[in-house]
């Protein structure tokens, strides 16, 4: 009676493991959930900016021309200022009010800034920043991860 070992001897195992993890190391580099992560985050940077300066341009279409906050007239930044909450509401930054819920539901804030947050028209930062130049066009901006500066102008 001849005896026979079936079965993988450890050299074969071991190639088998190396040539998966040499796939595997391929794949992840491939995929780069991290570079992945980020560039959904300045997407979503990209629409909030662009949901921003859409309610603006809303509210003064609307006013034919003029950005109008409670029956009043205000005037657009016309340096670079962040979107927040003063709580006097006499901040060039501070717009919620002049927007929320007639033009837009909630502001977007930074996905990534710890403090950004929405709670009310009174207490929110965005994290992004408008300006209006001289020829009137208004410009909403971010910075970005993958990309330097993401911002849109009208």
């Amino acid at each position: 009676m001849k005896k026979t070992n079936k079965g993988f001897t450890l050299i074969e195992v071991l190639v088998v493991i190396g040539i998966i993890a040499i796939l595997a190391t391929v794949v992840l580099v491939a995929v780069n959930p991290s570079r992945q992560f980020k560039l959904a985050r300045d997407s979503q940077r990209t629409s909030n900016v662009n949901a921003i300066l859409n309610a603006i341009h809303q509210n003064m279409a609307e006013h034919k021309g003029a950005f109008v906050c409670s029956g009043t007239t205000r005037v657009l930044p016309t340096s670079w200022t962040v979107v927040k909450g003063s709580g006097t509401r006499s901040d060039a930054g501070d717009i919620a009010y002049c927007l929320v819920p007639d033009y837009i539901s909630a502001l977007p804030f930074d996905p990534s800034i710890s403090d950004a947050k929405f709670d009310s028209i009174d207490s929110y930062n965005t994290g992004y920043e408008i300006i209006r130049d001289t020829n009137g066009r208004i410009t909403a901006s971010s910075t970005g991860e993958l990309t330097a500066s993401i911002s849109v102008m009208r």
